[in-house]
């Protein structure tokens, strides 16, 4: 193994000292420009989602399944509504939460809530104002709920806010209600026991309550004829219409079309939350919410439409473009790193091409410098033989020509690649030249003096 290592093509002890500290260099410089320039995703985020047996609550157990795919882990926190989750992601509680239009807005005359670093991922869906009624209510325009026992839920929910509106327009003050504001779940039981006369959810037809609702009977569900005239009074809403027998054909539920009016659910994203997921949040949203539905057609959602936040420029971008080119092909991680690399592949460059021209020519000097050294051995035993006068040479001969042999031994042990041979042997050479020099045969320009010591 000596010898093999003696008669290397390559010095490797070498070329590692002579690279180690460019590939050091390089190494700390991709790996800071890899933590720097773009950290990588979290693999843990939280969304603020809606009341127990709420729509709301049902599409977060299908983003925990759809990016649990992609090994990203999605708390759902429960919440009153719209109102309480805006207010999350402005406290930072959240970094992603399901937002109805209009809950931006506070009331008559009063500023918009203050939604700076907050941006939106497309709108989602969207939610009718369903105003259930017990069928002795009697009541066939909303003027006739005066009086009656009517629960909005609470204000976190943002439907008291939405409907107090409903109700400034068709001049009704809310002190003209008795309004409740039991949350959803305990509030049907009140409708069903007949100890209320209504009950308003806003909400997608997917949730269990507005499902069963529709086919208790006893149960009525509000017509809004008017439903055009609300959405050019109330800019926020559209207008929908429940098809006749969309809940049950056979059975013909509802028996009649219902005009409805719907603000639309949009997810909400803090400003800071990482591109890449902003992607696959838009992607997961395709797939839960792109189907048709009752109120919608294929494609028609998410839409970077109809939302009042504005919407990140990488969801715009996803919009438009579609998903980015390696994550058509890849899983999100392993396209989430190649396209963190050409970072690194641009910092190593950088630093590359430079250093590639310092590194050959130090490892070329370490290799020659074990030759190079011993020149000056062989310089100091001419110095020494020049200084000695003519007479005391042959005194002073044995003690050079000793150290020339030690010189020589050393030589002889030197380990070096096969490429830097000539140099070595050029060295041996020359260790030969000055012990002629010493024995005085020779000068020192290497002519014979015709006599030996």
């Amino acid at each position: 193994m000596t010898r093999m290592r003696q008669f290397s093509i390559v010095s490797l002890r070498d070329l590692l000292v002579a690279s180690g500290p460019t590939l050091l260099a390089v190494i700390t410089v991709a790996v800071l420009a890899y933590l720097w320039v773009d950290p990588a995703p979290p693999r843990r985020l939280t969304m603020a989602t809606g009341q127990f047996n709420s729509a709301y609550e049902g599409f977060g157990r299908q983003y925990v399944a759809a990016l649990g795919r992609d090994e990203i882990a999605l708390t759902l926190a429960p919440s009153l509504g719209s109102h309480d989750n805006l207010q999350r992601l402005i406290d930072g509680k959240a970094d992603i939460a399901f937002v109805q239009s209009g809950s931006t807005e506070v009331g008559q005359g009063a500023p918009p809530r203050d939604t700076t670093g907050l941006v939106s991922l497309g709108s989602l869906f969207t939610e009718p104002v369903w105003l259930f009624l017990r069928e002795g209510a009697r009541v066939t325009q909303l003027v006739d709920l005066k009086g009656k026992r009517i629960n909005l839920g609470p204000e976190g929910t943002g439907v008291p806010r939405l409907f107090r509106q409903v109700l400034d327009a068709n001049g009704i003050e809310p002190g003209d209600l008795r309004i409740g504001a039991l949350e959803n779940t305990p509030a049907t039981m009140e409708l069903l026991a007949g100890r209320i006369d209504g009950l308003v959810f806003s909400s997608a037809p997917e949730a269990p309550l507005i499902q069963m609702l529709l086919q208790t009977p006893g149960i009525k569900l509000f017509n809004f004829t008017q439903a055009d005239a609300y959405t050019r009074r109330l800019p926020f809403l559209t207008h929908v219409v429940l098809p006749r027998g969309i809940v049950d054909l056979g059975r013909d539920i509802p028996a009649q079309d219902y005009h409805l009016i719907a603000p639309t659910a949009t997810l909400v994203a803090r400003e800071d939350l990482h591109p890449a997921l902003v992607g696959l949040l838009v992607k997961s949203a395709g797939e839960i919410h792109g189907k048709a539905g009752w109120f919608q057609q294929q494609g028609q959602f998410p839409s970077p439409k109809y939302t009042e936040i504005p919407v990140a420029v990488e969801a715009a971008r996803y919009y438009r473009d579609g998903p980015p080119f390696m994550q058509r092909y890849m899983r999100f991680w392993l396209a989430n790193l190649f396209e963190r690399l050409w970072v690194v592949a641009v910092a190593l460059a950088a630093l590359l091409i430079p250093l590639s021209k310092i590194v050959p020519p130090i490892y070329v000097w370490r290799v020659r410098s074990r030759v190079y050294r011993w020149y000056g051995d062989l310089r100091k035993v001419e110095q020494e033989l020049e200084a000695t006068a003519p007479e005391g040479r042959d005194a002073a001969r044995e003690g050079l020509m000793q150290r020339l042999d030690e010189i020589e031994e050393s030589v002889n042990h030197i380990s070096i690649p096969l490429a830097y041979a000539e140099e070595l042997y050029r060295l041996r050479s020359h260790i030969n030249f000055v012990r002629e020099r010493v024995r005085g045969t020779i000068d020192q320009h290497g002519k014979s003096v015709g006599w030996a010591g």
